[in-house]
Formats: structure tokens, C-alpha cells, sequence
């Protein structure tokens, strides 16, 4: 029997087209993008307003959820979700953390609008619904279609603001290949966190995210210390200068600090640099949180759904101070197994792993 499968499309270039003045923006429905799609049949459309992907909010996300749980509950095996590219990997990240497993979500989008030569929306809109369609997606958290690949959301990123193939898994490759009309997915190699969306605090605090440079004199320090939480983008494998050392450090105590590197790729170091201001050793054994292999944008996902879960201070710091003890410095939030019932999610005080 042929899977039931739902398109929720939310715009971006993917539903743009230009205008008499050669500028392109939303001028598609849900139902006009599917039409337009040779050999797309047997889906639903759910059109919600379209919006540029920049002005997705946590408020957004949690409604995408929401109705990915009511086409489960209305009996559909997956759903595939079409926005702007801008900010997709956040989106099919977020969801990755709310939505339980047992029903596949795969996130599309464009890079090149219907109105441009050799435009990507439809095969990717296809390839799309053929991955979740495909056996065994439904337990392989979000996925992400597009360029001809299949990603883990958690993995993937926007590398270039205009090729066609702009998103890639940089550090351990797609999650499938897609052979002619077959989706070919491996094997997920990482436990997924869950969190129970109905038990977020609402209005959602976004975390901050800052990316550190040379020379930088920090003067962004007070404003970040109005936020819930932080994640710093460090240099390298995770160093920050001397001089700001100490004041993001005591910053951290008031407040939940992770340790991304602005690389993008790469797991953070850990236990290699010690004995000085600024590495990593120092600052996970102040207080800081290793991103693991985690980037700044997904670590930031993370930690506003974590706050926004329930974790106050005191048991962030309870927890790391068990973590160096156990792990001896190399301080990561810890892992919430993936689970389908609510109640191992309830109580964990937003304790997900970021490696």
C-alpha cells in the first residue's frame, strides 16, 4: 500500500517566482507547487502563510510540530516540510529535538526560484517525498532532501549562499543516496534527544550565539548577560583570548554558557590545551559546555529548547560539576535517549547532548 504523505510548505524560494520587476518572492500555493511537479501524486497540501525563512520563529516551530503530530494522529506515515533555505537546517534541527519517532519528516527547500534557468525546486520536492516514503525513515529522525542528497539534521549545513548543492554533512557525509528512483539510507549512528514540546515555557527565549574574532574586546559581554542563555562560536577547537576569559567565565555561572567553535565542523577539543586562560581544559572546568560536535547555529537550537524546557542554573551547574567529576573535563550536557512516551522527557531539566 502506498505511504500517506502530507507537504506542508511555508514558502522561501521554493514557492518564488519574479515579479514584473525581475524580483523574486512567494507567489505560489501549496496546491500550484505540487501541480507543477510532474509525477507528484498521492499527497496531501497544507498551506501555511508564507513567510521568508529569516522571520521563522520558535513560535513557527512549535506550530510545525503541532501539525506534524495531528498528521499522525490523522494516520499519515510522513510529511515533508518546504521552506526558505536561509534558515533550514534550524528548522529541520528544532524538530529533530520535538518530534517523536514513527513517522518519517523530511525538510526541503530551493536555491534557484522557478523563474531561474534550471530551477531545483521540483526534483527536490520529489526526492523529498520519495525519502519519506522510503522504509524505515520514520525512525531516522528529520531528514533533510535536497542537491541530490539526503542529510541527518543534525549534520547538515548551508555552506554557500548560491550553489546548487549549498548543503552538506562536512563531517560524516549524507545520510542516503538517492539511485535513479530509490532512496538508499544508512544507518543512524547517534542516540537522539527528545523534548516534550507541550512542556515548554512559552513565549520561547532565544539563546544567544556571538562569534569571537581576533582582537575581539568583548564588548558584547553585557549584553549577554541579559540573555538565558549563551553559546559562544570560539576559535578553533574551542580557545577564547586571555583577556575575556575571565569575565565569560563568571559569566557562566550565572547563566548557561556552551562552547561552539566558528569552524562549523569538527567535534570540540576537549583535554589537548590546558595551563593558560583561554583553552579549553580552563574553560570547560570553569563551567563551560562542550558543543561537542555540535555548530554555533544547532548549539543555539539547543540551548533555547533546553531553557525553554526548564533547566535553571543551578542544576545546569550541578550537572557539570558531576560531569568533570565523571569525565574528567570534558563537560557535555548529557543524553536523553530517544524515547516515544513523555514521561522519561518530563523531569530531565533539558538534559541533551550536544556532540
Amino acid at each position: 500500500m502506498q505511504p500517506l504523505l502530507k507537504i506542508i510548505t511555508l514558502g522561501g524560494t521554493i514557492m518564488s517566482v519574479s515579479d514584473e520587476n525581475g524580483h523574486a518572492h512567494p507567489r505560489l500555493s501549496g496546491t500550484e507547487l505540487v501541480r507543477s511537479v510532474n509525477g507528484l501524486t498521492h499527497v496531501d497540501v497544507e498551506s501555511v502563510d508564507p513567510i521568508p525563512s529569516a522571520d521563522i520563529t520558535m513560535e513557527v516551530i512549535l506550530d510545525l510540530a503541532a501539525r506534524i503530530e495531528r498528521a499522525r494522529a490523522d494516520g499519515y506515515s510522513g510529511v515533508v516540510i518546504a521552506q526558505g533555505t536561509d534558515t533550514l537546517e534550524e528548522t529541520a534541527f528544532a524538530l529533530d529535538l520535538l518530534v517523536r519517532p514513527g513517522i518519517a519528516v523530511v525538510v526541503t527547500g530551493a536555491m534557484r526560484h522557478a523563474s531561474m534557468p534550471g530551477t531545483d525546486g521540483p526534483a527536490n520536492l520529489v526526492d523529498a517525498v520519495r525519502t519519506a516514503a522510503t522504509e524505515g525513515a520514520e525512525h531516522h529522525g528529520v531528514l533533510v532532501a535536497i542537491g541530490n542528497a539526503v542529510h541527518f539534521a543534525r549534520e547538515v549545513r548551508k555552506v554557500h549562499t548560491q550553489w546548487i548543492n549549498a548543503f552538506q554533512s562536512t563531517d560524516i557525509g549524507p545520510a542516503g543516496t538517492i539511485a535513479e528512483r530509490r532512496i538508499v539510507l544508512r544507518p543512524r549512528s547517534y542516540t537522539r534527544p527528545l523534548l516534550d514540546a507541550a512542556r515548554l515555557t512559552k513565549p520561547i527565549k532565544p539563546a544567544a550565539l556571538v562569534t569571537l574574532g581576533m582582537d575581539d574586546d568583548g564588548w558584547w559581554l553585557s549584553s549577554a548577560a541579559q540573555t538565558s542563555a549563551l553559546v559562544v562560536a570560539a576559535l578553533g577547537g574551542g580557545h577564547i583570548p586571555t583577556r575575556l576569559s575571565e569575565r565569560i567565565t563568571r559569566l557562566a555561572q550565572s547563566i548557561p554558557v556552551v562552547l561552539a567553535s566558528r569552524t562549523g565542523s569538527g567535534h570540540m577539543l576537549t583535554e589537548t590545551y590546558g595551563g593558560f586562560a583561554g583553552a579549553e581544559v580552563e574553560l570547560l572546568g570553569a563551567g563551560l559546555v562542550s558543543a561537542g560536535s555540535l555548530d554555533g547555529l544547532k548549539s543555539r537550537i539547543a540551548l533555547t529548547l533546553l531553557t525553554a524546557s526548564g533547566m535553571d542554573t543551578e542544576e545546569n551547574r550541578r550537572d557539570q560539576a558531576v560531569l568533570r567529576q565523571t569525565q574528567r573535563g570534558t563537560a557535555e550536557l548529557r543524553t536523553l535517549p530517544e524515547t516515544r512516551g513523555p514521561d522519561a522527557v518530563a523531569g530531565a531539566h533539558g538534559a541533551v547532548q550536544l556532540r
